[in-house]
């Protein structure tokens, strides 16, 4: 038998099988974009599910001041409880973990707060189950013969601590991306709050009439928007309304918001001349904010312009004319 040579190496890895592999993700992603292209969802539906799941919840009482009686109605999944007395016999369950973990997942949107258990089980699981596979690959199958034992160590702890760190840094890019988007519609929903306080409506038909207006612009601010309108309808506390709104969403603007919404219901303040004044700062908050990604742009394009355009430039200029002196010399030679 003719041993084949083996393929071209680059650090370590073979770069046939790593093209292969990317060409592979490069597939995925194409047919992904097709079926999300393709089969066009309506954003509303799923968010006008929800609240009314929230507001059947607010009827039958489900939210309440007391937490032993809120804990005592909601109905628990069975796979949920097993998984939380996994976590409590393994001494990994902590009530102060679980409520940080709780509130991040309602910054990112999701309402179910049984998603908790599951992620502190993902941090409890996946560093396993990745460090067993990095451990079989490298060690077990030796797929990198040419890996020193630091670079192979290096690599099973990198593996490590992307399974411990993968949850949490998932979770925050769900929350930046939702905070960022409820940012870009706040001065606009403060200004339909305004024109509503104005005209005359409550505070609670002021918050659902925007909710329903900037719904298709700003999905986010919508939903948030209609679930504290749904809250200021049912709840005992006006107040909780407000504080459950700066609870869920992770910006200053909205604390700010529903500090001063608090202040005009305790102390009877005009709303609408509050309301204008946080609107003219957070616009011009936001041109900041433009004005000062503007001004970092070209420090930003300073290493994609010397690693890839310099390089492509330098080839077409000066390709033609390295050709012509290898050909003259080639000539000269012969």
């Amino acid at each position: 038998m003719v041993n084949q040579p083996p393929g071209p190496t680059l650090l370590g890895f073979d770069v046939i099988f790593v093209g292969t592999v990317l060409v592979f993700v490069a597939a995925m992603a194409a047919l992904y974009a097709i079926y999300t292209a393709v089969t066009v969802r309506d954003p509303m539906a799923k968010r006008v599910k929800a609240l009314n799941e929230r507001r059947e919840q607010l009827k039958a009482g489900i939210v309440t001041a007391s937490a032993k009686k809120r804990a005592k109605l909601v109905r628990r999944n069975e796979t949920t409880d097993q998984v939380r007395t996994f976590l409590n016999r393994g001494k990994v369950l902590q009530d102060t973990q679980l409520a940080e973990i709780t509130q991040k997942l309602a910054q990112a949107g999701i309402r179910n707060k049984e998603w908790a258990v599951y992620v502190i089980l993902a941090r409890l699981v996946a560093p396993i189950v990745l460090g067993l596979l990095a451990a079989l690959v490298i060690w077990g199958f030796n797929y990198f013969p040419d890996w020193g034992s630091l670079k192979r160590y290096a690599g099973f702890v990198v593996m490590v601590a992307i399974g411990y760190k993968g949850p949490d840094v998932f979770l925050a890019n769900l929350i930046s991306k939702r905070t960022n988007a409820i940012r870009k519609g706040l001065p606009d929903a403060l200004d339909l709050l305004v024109i509503c306080a104005e005209a005359g409506l409550t505070v609670d038909a002021a918050f659902s009439r925007v909710a329903r207006e900037l719904g298709r612009a700003y999905p986010e601010l919508g939903d948030e928007f209609s679930l504290t309108a749904i809250e200021l309808s049912f709840l005992t506390e006006r107040r909780q309304a407000f504080e459950n709104l700066a609870y869920r969403v992770d910006l200053e603007a909205v604390k700010g918001v529903t500090t001063t919404m608090i202040q005009t219901e305790r102390y009877g303040t005009p709303l609408a001349s509050a309301l204008r004044v946080l609107s003219a700062e957070f616009r011009h908050e936001r041109m900041m904010r433009a004005e000062e990604k503007a001004a970092r742009l070209p420090a930003i394009m300073t290493v994609p312009l010397i690693l890839f355009i310099l390089p492509t430039l330098f080839i077409v200029i000066l390709g033609p004319a390295a050709c012509n002196i290898s050909d003259q010399f080639i000539n000269r030679k012969m």
